[in-house]
């Protein structure tokens, strides 16, 4: 092994600096030279292709965002147009690929490692609902930035005897909305997984309400059927049943721009430096996660043939911690 190339992919995540340099570093320290693929796929298909040296990734550790760019690529998703990859990675001689992102990301790794290319993915996603890591690179951040939010939303909530939904990000997976809510002690937890039905939100507030709290706070996923516009829209016609005044707020991408917290650096330190062992060890079409706070490998074929479970008796503890 002389070269290996590098990417992120699919939406950025607080911490994956830390894994880029983590690559970088350790493939320089075995004595390899590392190429970085600017804007995901894109940069794979359009060939924009640099060296990384220990300096190009000094001082990154600590932003967020990804120093090498992320967009979307749908030539990528087309057989030519994963020629065209394969022939650019050719080109540049490169031997082996790390591409850290999330389930998208991984799907696109899958796919080079069927037509015979050496792949090694690193699970990097907010959302957490990677298959093949128990948590993955940004989760903890993405969660303290809306749990700091959810907190002083309260603050004002209380002073004025209001209900908040707060909107967190989640499109097909509810896991920041459920943890948020458990962690910011929320009445009511909105996720895409469970269907809930309004009037249920509408009677929890009620509830809220008689039982003299000073505030009534709901945690809602974007993906969820009733997310904070069809919540919103809901409660509008049904306001003299709530006992508060309502606002909405919506958190959005501001949980991904989050400088990554110590949690974060060391799993991408971590994932980081074991793909470019598994590179080493000559262990390509895997996954590198952390499982029982240990970092294995999952197959990619799993990794993307397998939904990741959330655990639905979180849910139900919710339900008895907002008495």
């Amino acid at each position: 092994m002389k070269r290996i190339g590098v990417l992120t992919s699919g939406g950025d995540a607080p911490g994956m600096n830390a894994a880029i340099r983590a690559v970088v570093r350790t493939g320089l320290g075995k004595g390899w030279e590392v190429m970085g693929i600017r804007n995901g796929y894109a940069g794979l298909y359009n060939n924009t292709v640099s060296s990384l040296g220990a300096r190009d990734v000094s001082s990154i550790i600590q932003q967020g965002g990804t120093m090498l760019g992320s967009s979307r690529c749908p030539e990528f998703k087309t057989e030519a147009g994963r020629r065209q990859a394969l022939h650019n990675l050719e080109e540049h001689a490169i031997e082996a690929l790390v591409v850290i992102g999330g389930n998208g990301s991984q799907s696109g790794a899958q796919a080079l490692s069927q037509m015979g290319f050496p792949v090694v993915g690193v699970a990097s996603t907010i959302d957490n609902d990677l298959y093949g890591s128990e948590i993955t690179i940004g989760v903890d951040t993405a969660l303290d930035v809306a749990l700091e939010a959810i907190d002083r939303l309260k603050v004002t909530a209380s002073s004025h005897h209001r209900a908040f939904i707060v909107e967190v990000m989640g499109r097909d997976c509810g896991y920041l909305a459920l943890m948020t809510g458990i962690a910011g002690g929320a009445e009511y937890i909105v996720i895409p997984e469970f269907e809930t039905d309004a009037e249920d939100v509408v009677n929890a507030i009620r509830r809220a309400y008689e039982r003299g709290k000073a505030h009534a706070l709901i945690v809602v996923a974007e993906g969820a059927k009733y997310n904070a516009r069809g919540l919103e829209k809901y409660f509008s016609k049904h306001h003299e049943k709530m006992g508060f005044d309502l606002r909405t707020t919506t958190l959005g991408h501001v949980q991904r721009g989050g400088a990554p917290g110590a949690f974060d650096r060391l799993l991408a330190t971590r994932l980081g430096a074991a793909a470019t062992e598994y590179i080493a060890q000559g262990k390509f079409g895997v996954l590198a996660g952390l499982n029982k706070n240990q970092i294995t490998p999952t197959p990619l074929a799993e990794v993307v043939a397998n939904k990741k479970p959330l655990d639905l008796d979180l849910l139900r503890l919710s339900e008895v911690l907002n008495l």
